[in-house]
């Protein structure tokens, strides 16, 4: 199992971001070994976000070699076009580590903000990936729907031949999964939305649709993101950080006690070892707090948990 950092974008306390804060954050998740950095994207949320796509290509050369990668990004909210140019400038830039993840959304807000219907969501996320394919010249002709035109790819092209690879998010609905394996080049899951078990059966159900796709379910990558961690005690303080937590995606703590790394090391371990069982193989964890020392905790204290009991 590979694990990345989730840039911290959400201002839970009210402190804000100072210059230098994501710079910094990078430099200690690449000394310790993460293996990528990523962002994600909304226009509104409970608290101020910071925008993920300019986070991420602030810290490009900050991150060494590790892979840059949405998790996810929102064509239909930010548009295909406006999309493929980021990802291709992303993808430049750092040399061709650029993984483009990309989903519906999950917020209302978020498309009304952009004059966009959020009953529209499914259907324009079908054409927006396909124009993206379009715009990123990874050998898709020109794309005509209802939503989306795309008549060409935009320049300059993306460094990866073919364009970044897309991975798509979904929650593990049979709809959500036959889209990922019929326009996707992997599956991003979301750990507070997806059980282990949860996670497992998706997997069945994706291979199957992979094979009907005609694409080689061996080789098809699952990632695991929304990874909310804070390695703590068992008492009240890490009660307190669910119960905080719960509140914010509206989720009973109960139901995410045993889905994000919320807890001592041992017990995220577990955690991690079943997401791993059920074929998971990167995960993207994300510090609700003290975003150092947590990076560090995590890799001192849970990993070497994870290869044993």
């Amino acid at each position: 199992m590979r694990f990345g950092a989730h840039l911290p974008l959400i201002d839970f306390d009210g402190r804000g971001w100072r210059p230098g804060d994501l710079g910094a954050y990078v430099d200690t998740a690449r000394q310790l070994g993460y293996a990528s950095i990523s962002a994600n994207d909304h226009l509104e949320f409970q608290h101020p976000w910071l925008d993920g796509l300019v986070a991420l290509a602030s810290v490009v050369e900050r991150s060494g070699e590790m892979r840059l990668a949405t998790t996810v990004s929102l064509p239909v909210v930010r548009g295909p076009a406006a999309l493929a140019k980021a990802a291709a400038a992303l993808d430049i830039v750092s040399g061709g580590r650029l993984t483009l993840g990309v989903g519906p959304g999950s917020s209302a807000r978020d498309y009304a903000l952009a004059g966009l219907d959020f009953d529209e969501r499914w259907p324009r996320l079908d054409e927006a990936i396909r124009a993206l394919r379009t715009y990123l010249g990874s050998g898709a002709s020109a794309y005509q729907g209802r939503f989306y035109a795309a008549a060409s790819a935009l320049r300059p092209a993306p460094a990866c031949p073919g364009g970044p690879p897309i991975w798509i998010g979904s929650w593990g609905s049979e709809a959500g999964l036959r889209r990922v394996a019929r326009l996707g080049d992997g599956w991003l899951a979301s750990a507070y939305n997806a059980s282990p078990g949860q996670v497992a059966a998706a997997r069945v159900r994706l291979g199957a649709a992979l094979e009907r796709a005609g694409k080689d379910r061996d080789g098809f990558g699952c990632a695991l993101a929304t990874m909310w961690t804070y390695v703590t005690g068992s008492g009240p303080a890490r009660e307190a950080r669910l119960s905080a937590l719960g509140r914010m995606l509206n989720r009973a703590p109960d139901q995410l006690r045993q889905r994000v790394l919320v807890g001592p090391a041992a017990d995220c371990a577990a955690t991690l070892r079943a997401y791993l069982d059920a074929g998971i193989g990167e995960v993207f964890i994300w510090p609700l707090a003290d975003p150092h020392d947590q990076l560090e905790r995590f890799m001192r204290d849970v990993v070497p948990l994870v290869a044993r009991p």
